[in-house]
């Protein structure tokens, strides 16, 4: 225990070995703590507990030796004090599932992912409900905000949002996560959290393909301010509190989503706004481009809960019912008039 009665950890044990996952491996193993993390791909699995690489995710970055890796979920979620999930949305119910068995103890839970699941329209939070132990569910913390990974595996400063029910756990992520180049903001509202980190990867799609377009910085200023507006309307009307949108996790996460070169959403909507079919831009990609599968989501959960999303509705549209880009921002820009607020 710590002097203010925190418990200390030591073991931790990451669940998804992408760059996103990697880097925050990399960062908790870099301070001296016991790190293993589950891989899916046995070369990404050897290359890092043999070279300290990881050569499909992070290329030329040399790892802590500190950092394990494994491809047993079972060896993950043994004995760990604290499970760092970072597996894609559509992945996360079958991973928690295939974990839940093995786990020997009640640890803190912490979700680095950004997503709503399309079958059930459920956030992180509620599908980790369903599936982990109350007892493990009681400790479940959600982190997100503006973070490429190879910024932070290259040590620059970064801040972000680390959001739980409890106050002790709020204090237990940003003792275990805080470092001098990374800084943890703690917060109540988890729901907030992860509805602004899911949804900037759509608008993020929209800034894109308005690039890909060749249109200006107006334009995009335009497309991350109204994206905003939606986000808030989504979060809020599921429980958010709308200034957790306006924080680091909701408009931090946005703006840099929306406007930075690291981002795959906003490259995958430039390559859409240049002409390019999905397919084949989802081809050349080995990572997950979050905001495809979760425009998906969005379109049908603001249908569901009868929240008006235009920005959105236009990217769902041009990603699954072949609408052109150039006739989406049209339709946009030729909507009624109204008030801002």
């Amino acid at each position: 225990m710590t002097s203010d009665n925190l418990p200390v950890i030591r073991k931790i044990g990451v669940i998804g070995a992408g760059n996103w996952g990697t880097a925050l491996a990399d960062l908790l193993a870099s301070k001296g703590l016991f790190v293993k993390i589950w891989g899916y791909e046995e070369e990404v699995v050897a290359s890092i507990n043999e070279k300290h690489e990881n050569p499909l995710y992070l290329k030329n970055f040399k790892l802590s030796p500190n950092l394990k890796a494994t491809s047993s979920l079972e060896e993950i979620a043994f004995q760990s004090e604290m499970l760092l999930s970072v597996v894609p949305s559509h992945f996360t119910r079958e991973v928690l599932r295939k974990i839940v068995p093995y786990l020997s103890k009640a640890p803190y839970f912490v979700s680095a992912t950004k997503g709503i699941e399309e079958d059930s329209l459920k956030m992180m939070h509620s599908v980790a409900e369903e599936i982990l132990p109350k007892e493990v569910f009681n400790n479940y913390a959600a982190i997100s905000g503006p973070s490429f990974a190879n910024e932070v595996i290259r040590r620059m400063p970064t801040a972000v949002t680390g959001a739980a029910y409890l106050p002790q756990v709020q204090r237990v992520v940003q003792e275990t996560f805080g470092a001098p180049y990374f800084r943890i903001y703690s917060s109540s509202d988890v729901a907030g959290v992860e509805v602004g980190g899911a949804i900037k990867n759509v608008i993020a799609l929209a800034a894109g393909i308005s690039d890909g377009l060749g249109f200006g910085h107006s334009t995009r200023a335009a497309l991350i301010t109204r994206g905003l507006a939606e986000i808030s309307r989504l979060g809020t009307k599921i429980g958010a509190n709308p200034f957790t949108l306006s924080g680091l996790s909701g408009m931090g996460d946005l703006i840099l989503t929306a406007t930075g070169d690291l981002s795959r959403n906003r490259t995958v909507g430039l390559r859409l706004g240049r002409g390019e079919k999905l397919e084949e831009i989802l081809k050349d990609m080995r990572m997950v481009a979050e905001g495809v599968r979760t425009s998906y989501a969005v379109y049908k959960l603001s249908k569901t809960l009868d929240v008006e999303m235009p920005i959105s509705e236009k990217v769902y549209r041009i990603l699954y019912e072949g609408l052109e880009p150039k006739e989406a921002v049209m339709v946009l820009m030729g909507r009624s008039p109204k008030a801002e607020i």
